[in-house]
């Protein structure tokens, strides 16, 4: 058989049984690996735009010099952003090293997307509070969280009930960025409020149980060695969403988290209000609470005879 004729087997196979094959195989690398369902979709999502880029060549009979066309291609042509095509390169990475077995090697110069040199955003103390001024209930409460511990968006929504300790006033974010677990802290003006929230969501869940549902998704599988797991108080959501989701083929009910937009939404909004001329986000409030931080510790040490 001819290198042409391989690689036309490898088209026509792609295009029939062995392209959903390939992609399977690349989510179940992906989720034994507990990666987020967002790097699960943009990964196949990259290596999918990677076969196409080669008229629909299998990844295991190309290598470096095709993935180089393919990464240069995207600051070239496709004038990504250098994190986007960093992305792309580590989708890449993944798909050789934990589904075909192959470690990628130099790969040549590859053009590389320019990485602008940007200051984050930064809110005031008092646009904080002009921001936080307009939003209300639960919405308030998760900005206030961002803000007030340092939570990343994600972080402050995938938040467990177990997670907040109020004796030590401590909050525990589980598998954060790097897939690492930290401890932050959990200000004394959100404990009142907060522990209101989760009376509340607490009726939510024992109305659920009721109705024959209360079930949550838990991490690593611990629903199959502790079976009672997804419906401990324990493990709800901190933030579950308003509406149970409804499965039409197993009839089964349950609720995830709040999804992000909707917070997202709210603060945008909260920050047009405020009159804001920043491009303030949810993240901002992160960069606020580290830039306050900082400022405060300063000036401590400033202080005379401290």
């Amino acid at each position: 058989m001819t290198h042409g004729e391989a690689v036309s087997t490898h088209v026509q196979v792609l295009g029939g049984a062995v392209k959903p094959k390939l992609l399977e195989m690349v989510r179940m690398a992906i989720r034994t690996r507990h990666y987020s369902r967002r790097t699960e979709e943009a990964y196949v999502s990259w290596i999918k735009r990677f076969i196409f880029f080669h008229d629909k060549r299998h990844p295991a009979e190309m290598g470096e010099v095709e993935m180089n066309a393919f990464l240069t291609h995207l600051a070239v042509n496709g004038n990504v952003s250098a994190s986007t095509q960093n992305q792309a390169l580590s989708a890449l990475l993944f798909l050789y090293r934990h589904v075909i077995g192959r470690e990628v090697g130099d790969l040549g110069e590859v053009i590389r997307a320019r990485k602008p040199t940007r200051l984050p955003v930064v809110m005031t103390r008092e646009e904080v509070k002009a921001v936080l001024a307009n939003l209300t209930g639960d919405k308030w409460l998760m900005a206030s969280l961002m803000y007030g511990s340092g939570l990343r968006l994600m972080e402050c929504l995938r938040l467990r009930v177990q997670d907040i300790d109020f004796s030590r006033n401590e909050i525990l974010v589980r598998d954060g960025k790097g897939g690492k677990d930290r401890v932050t802290v959990l200000p004394e003006s959100l404990k009142t409020p907060l522990q209101d929230h989760l009376k509340k969501v607490k009726v939510i869940h024992e109305r659920d149980l009721r109705d024959g549902w209360g079930r949550v998704q838990i991490p690593t599988a611990l629903d199959r060695k502790y079976p009672n797991a997804p419906t401990d108080w324990r493990w709800q959501w901190l933030f579950p969403q308003e509406s149970r989701w409804f499965n039409p083929q197993t009839k089964e009910q349950g609720r995830h988290h709040v999804d992000e937009s909707l917070i997202q939404k709210a603060v945008r909004d909260a920050v047009a209000k405020a009159g804001l001329t920043k491009r303030a986000t949810c993240h901002t409030f992160r960069h606020s609470f580290a830039t306050h931080l900082l400022e405060s510790f300063n000036g401590v040490l400033c202080r005379p005879g401290t």
